[in-house]
């Protein structure tokens, strides 16, 4: 119930009375509105539902795309679904009943033809108006055919299943910003793909997986992973669709992280972005990082992220403009945070105000430009300390776990590392365009500018809710925690005393090793001359000669 949420969580707009009377054009263009989702049980995908449902509750139906799972049936999956916290406010403001709005679709996009009944295909033709095709492979070291039946095949197959439906008036792409990486300035437009999607399609069905994991290098040349290939194709054949007269959009988010503003400030479903970092340095298990700390990298909170795929959907459908069917819906345009003041900031919040459960050390260290001294780093302050830990943890009758997450980070760490080292500027001309166009009560339910970010309380509220629902730990444990950090506070003083400590005392002994062995060389090389001067000239000749001989 939302009565269990903490109080500091949960947040909504606040219209004053005088703009109510204003309308909300971008919920009235959805008023019964039939929509297909894909993705919907993904972060942004809850997101865009909450928003739709609480905005526009008069919609007429959405139907979500969702791999059958055995023993479950339609009502649990949806149950399911909306068992997540994001969804306690809608359910309070509206009642269950707003989840009779939901039929699920059993399907899959890794599939061929999405795994969709005939019967179910021919409902999607007749009813769905707009597709929002969200699903995709996220993880950045998918194997690449994985990736590409996923993410390519699995667009390609939702563009033909789309073509079919006889109320269709949008089909919108959620793509990534980060998919045409050899562009230093991404600009609001199509751009081709260095190879023939339908190709790489086919020859992924045909070959085996280790066969296509020994080629990747060579397919995926100027490319750091599969996930911004297999986008980077996607979007050449969503362009293919526009040309053949599909209505179709294209929009690109940058690195999508928590809410800011509604309905729970702060809420994510996972640990990846910048929290993920902050959790992993807030729990004493990240102690490394080899990144320019004066770069930035460009992220969107997931609510501005979906007004503005509310307000482009607008844009197209209801003020009929087809001119803007690219979007990048980013922010360092306007506001940049560098990596230094999200460590700071993150420190700062964790060992004061939102200490974590458990940390196994005192946050600490910093971000090295030299891959040779972080990797140096990563042994020292990362895997022998998890080895140790981990034999204490063995040697107590548990299972060790150290190791492994040590494992997980390191391969976060080879994805980071190219984007934290490398930088994008990004046009996001059509997103400022529909500010002005929106009238004061719009621009107050569809915020999608950056006004009034305070970056501090931000980073505080994605902490909180991270601990709250990732972390399972509720506030009533923070005074522990806090307890436990003033206690690794000091450990940690202790042990660094003692570290420099030792490195003082060795240097001494052996820089008083290094002087006696320095004594003893400069007495043998001061004796060797003094032989060898008192010898004759003569016999030093004979001796030269001698050796002449030998050789």
């Amino acid at each position: 119930e939302m009565d269990e949420i903490p109080k500091p969580y949960y947040s909504l707009p606040v219209v004053p009375d005088a703009l109510k009377e204003l309308p909300d054009r971008i919920a009235e263009s959805l008023i019964g509105k039939t929509f297909l989702i894909t993705g919907g049980t993904g972060f942004l995908g809850k997101v865009l539902i909450e928003k739709i449902l609480r905005r526009c509750p008069k919609v007429k139906r959405i139907y979500l795309l969702m791999r059958p799972k055995r023993g479950k049936d339609s009502k649990q999956r949806v149950e399911d679904l909306f068992a997540s916290a994001i969804f306690n406010v809608i359910k309070k403001m509206h009642g269950n009943n707003v989840l009779d709005k939901i039929h699920v679709i059993p399907g899959d996009c890794s599939q061929t033809n999405l795994g969709i009944s005939e019967e179910d295909r021919t409902l999607l033709a007749e009813e769905v108006e707009i597709v929002y095709h969200c699903a995709a492979t996220i993880r950045f070291d998918e194997p690449l055919k994985k990736a590409v039946i996923l993410n390519t095949r699995g667009t390609r197959s939702m563009l033909e299943l789309a073509k079919g439906f006889s109320k269709l008036i949008l089909f919108c792409y959620i793509s990534t910003a980060y998919c045409h990486l050899d562009k230093k300035v991404l600009e609001e437009k199509a751009y081709s793909s260095p190879v023939d999607p339908h190709k790489i399609i086919k020859s992924c069905e045909l070959m085996e997986e280790e066969l296509v994991d020994k080629v990747s290098e060579k397919i995926l040349k100027g490319f750091p992973n599969s996930y911004a290939f297999t986008k980077n194709l996607s979007e050449t054949l969503v362009n293919e669709a526009v040309q053949e007269g599909m209505p179709c959009m294209i929009l690109r988010p940058s690195v999508v992280i928590p809410t800011w503003l509604e309905p729970l400030p702060g809420w994510m479903d996972n640990i990846n972005g910048p929290t993920g970092l902050l959790i992993g340095a807030g729990k004493g298990v990240i102690r490394t990082m080899y990144c320019d700390n004066n770069g930035y990298a460009d992220f969107i909170p997931v609510d501005i992220c979906v007004n503005a795929i509310l307000l482009a959907t607008w844009n197209y459908i209801g003020l009929q403009d087809r001119t803007r069917i690219i979007c990048n819906l980013t922010s360092s345009s306007e506001w940049q945070v560098t990596w230094q003041e999200i460590i700071d900031i993150g420190k700062d919040i964790i060992t004061s105000d939102v200490p974590l459960n458990n940390a196994v050390w005192y946050p600490g260290g910093s971000m090295k430009r030299s891959k040779f001294i972080h990797h140096i780093c990563v042994i020292l302050f990362h895997m022998i300390p998890a080895y140790l830990l981990d034999a204490i943890i063995f040697l107590s009758g548990n299972k060790p776990v150290l190791l492994r997450v040590q494992d997980r980070i390191n391969k976060g760490f080879e994805v980071f590392e190219y984007y934290a080292n490398n930088q994008w500027i990004f046009k996001n001309e059509h997103l400022l365009y529909m500010r002005p166009i929106l009238n004061p009560h719009e621009k107050i339910l569809y915020k999608i500018d950056g006004d009034g970010m305070d970056i501090r309380k931000y980073f505080s509220d994605c902490i909180l809710a991270a601990r709250t629902y990732i972390l399972k730990e509720t506030p009533d444990t923070i005074p522990q925690a806090r307890r436990h950090m003033r206690m690794l506070y000091w450990l940690d003083i202790i042990t660094r005393i003692a570290f420099y400590t030792f490195v003082l005392w060795f240097f001494v002994s052996w820089s008083s090793s290094m002087k006696n062995f320095a004594i003893s060389v400069y007495k043998f090389l001061h004796h060797m001359l003094i032989l060898l001067f008192s010898v004759p000239y003569s016999d030093l000749i004979s001796s030269s000669d001698a050796i002449k001989d030998t050789l």
